[in-house]
């Protein structure tokens, strides 16, 4: 199926807690950029910022820790480069819905991570560090521009037809199609996305994200 046009840079906003987002994010890397040869941009959207949970509900713990995580991912970008900041993202996102590391409640030990991934370990200290929560609050609101404030993760960015630049929600997905419906999918995001006055598809969830196999490093 060819692509009808180009979507020029997508941009693609994640917060690693979010299970949906990490499918979709599969969906994306497995699927998508290797038969298209896409160019992505990995923005952060943070799920504490964005949904200020009450810090005594269950759903905060897990938001702040992944928020540190968020603020490692924008140092090391500062650092080196958009495709360290994916990096980042991919491993911890593998950490947590694979191997599970937030189930504990225990904080992760951010530097450890980084030396995995053949990073420098110091830059890690900006998980405590409030000085990048303005990084960060750009980049999520240039998502939140396009899309508007009552969505979560993922939002995708792209260029319509006429070089407008579009934002989506979606799409939500409980695994990743395989291939072929894969692109028929990601056309389907970028025909609808492109259309004024189009806003929502949607029917009730029946079941949980399917994480697949275990993914392989990238970066």
């Amino acid at each position: 199926m060819a692509n009808k046009h180009d979507p020029g840079q997508i941009e693609f906003w994640v917060d690693p807690v979010c299970p949906w987002c990490w499918v979709t994010a599969r969906w994306m890397v497995d699927e998508v950029i290797p038969a298209r040869g896409l160019s992505v941009r990995w923005q952060p959207i943070s799920l504490l910022f964005k949904n200020r949970p009450d810090p005594t509900s269950d759903y905060y713990a897990p938001v702040a820790e992944t928020h540190r995580m968020l603020r490692v991912m924008e140092s090391v970008r500062a650092a080196g480069s958009d495709d360290d900041a994916f990096a980042v993202y991919w491993h911890l996102g593998t950490r947590i819905h694979h191997d599970r590391i937030l189930d504990s409640g225990e904080p992760v030990d951010l530097t450890a991570e980084l030396s995995t991934l053949g990073l420098d370990p110091a830059l890690a200290d900006a998980g405590d560090d409030e000085s990048w929560d303005a990084v960060i609050s750009e980049r999520m609101q240039r998502g939140l521009d396009l899309v508007g404030n009552d969505v979560g993760t993922p939002i995708i960015a792209f260029d319509d037809p006429d070089g407008v630049r579009r934002g989506v929600f979606g799409p939500v997905i409980t695994r990743v199609p395989d291939r072929t419906r894969s692109l028929a999918l990601w056309d389907a995001v970028l025909t609808l996305g492109g259309i004024d006055g189009f806003w929502e598809l949607k029917r009730t969830r029946t079941e949980r994200p399917d994480f697949g196999q275990h993914p392989a490093p990238r970066g």
